[in-house]
């Protein structure tokens, strides 16, 4: 395509590669520096308007331990929708910038990139275009795994949280200390999450805005009847350690139901898997074996329109089935 050889591909994907790499890294050294402190002052002084004096210190905290502060400057300024990039971050629980997933990101759309230019060489364009959506699709699914992974292990080991918040009350403790002390005695995720209540109330924070912090992180419906229970409790009062028991006893129930509904749509998912993976399996062992086969699609309209169709049908057909193997429970 073009009367680009494989050689001539790989120069011009490398030189995109390195132009995108250079302006990055002029865009995040360069701008307004004056600006930037004053939006850091004045976001200090609203804190302290709202009884908050240690939030501006902890975000410098965070600036000052990212590895790419000036990546994640820009991405403050110039990414849309930049807080549920970095919600979906914090969900998965590990300790990554914005600006470090950007330069994942890159980094994967170039080396799919070259790699398709290399192996599969069926046009410029689309191998590039391919590679793009490598590397913002492969992160995502990866983030987005292991971010389920730790909210469900977080909605396993809940329940048995509630039973030591539920025993340190019936002993007398109120129900700050005794989420502290939940939080020193349970096993992570649920640990790690309940032990911030500690440090947030030092810092002079309410318990009932550190805990709804907690809830848009892990976003978990468990995690947000407790909140509730909490709330009910402290409007109406009674026995905040009976309701807290109830609640342990019916997340065992919802968490058994959830496990029986997951085995019996276990066939439904595995043929989901199976016809959506299929034709990009073969379509790939083409494009290995005999790409040439595949030129019509790739170099002629009538091939690109015949792609997006079955992009679509594929996409719709998948997300058919998903649908009908999920179950809310």
């Amino acid at each position: 395509m073009f009367g680009l050889d494989r050689v001539d591909g790989l120069a011009i994907v490398s030189a995109i590669a390195a132009a995108l790499i250079f302006l990055t890294l002029v865009v995040a050294i360069g701008g307004d520096a004056a600006y930037r402190r004053y939006k850091r002052r004045l976001s200090a002084v609203r804190d302290r308007a709202r009884g908050v004096p240690a939030a501006g210190a902890a975000q410098s905290l965070a600036r000052a331990q990212s590895t790419t502060p000036k990546i994640d400057r820009v991405a403050r300024r110039w990414l849309p929708r930049r807080h549920v990039l970095a919600s979906r971050l914090a969900r998965s629980g590990r300790t990554i910038t914005i600006g470090q997933y950007g330069l994942v990101v890159l980094g994967v759309a170039v080396v799919a990139g070259l790699g398709l230019v290399y192996v599969a060489p069926i046009g410029f364009v689309p191998d590039l275009l391919i590679g793009l959506l490598l590397g913002m699709t492969l992160p995502h699914l990866v983030i987005g795994r292991i971010g389920n992974r730790r909210v469900a292990a977080f909605t396993a080991l809940f329940p048995d949280a509630i039973d030591l918040i539920v025993r340190a009350l019936r002993s007398g403790m109120p129900i700050s200390e005794a989420i502290i002390g939940a939080g020193r005695e349970i096993a992570d995720p649920v640990g790690s999450e309940l032990r911030l209540v500690e440090s947030g109330m030092r810092m002079g924070r309410d318990l009932e805005n550190l805990l709804w912090d907690i809830a848009k992180r892990i976003d978990t419906p468990e995690f947000r009847f407790f909140i509730i229970a909490l709330s009910v409790q402290r409007e109406t009062g009674g026995n905040l350690a009976e309701t807290l028991a109830n609640l342990a006893d019916a997340l065992r129930k919802r968490r058994q139901m959830r496990a029986k509904v997951h085995a019996m749509s276990s066939e439904t998912r595995a043929t989901t898997m199976i016809l959506g993976g299929l034709p990009v399996v073969v379509i790939g062992l083409l494009m290995l074996t005999s790409p040439t086969y595949l030129a019509p699609l790739f170099h002629d309209a009538r091939g690109y329109v015949l792609d997006g169709i079955a992009v679509a049908m594929l996409v719709i057909g998948v997300t058919i089935m998903n649908k009908m193997a999920r179950f809310e429970i």
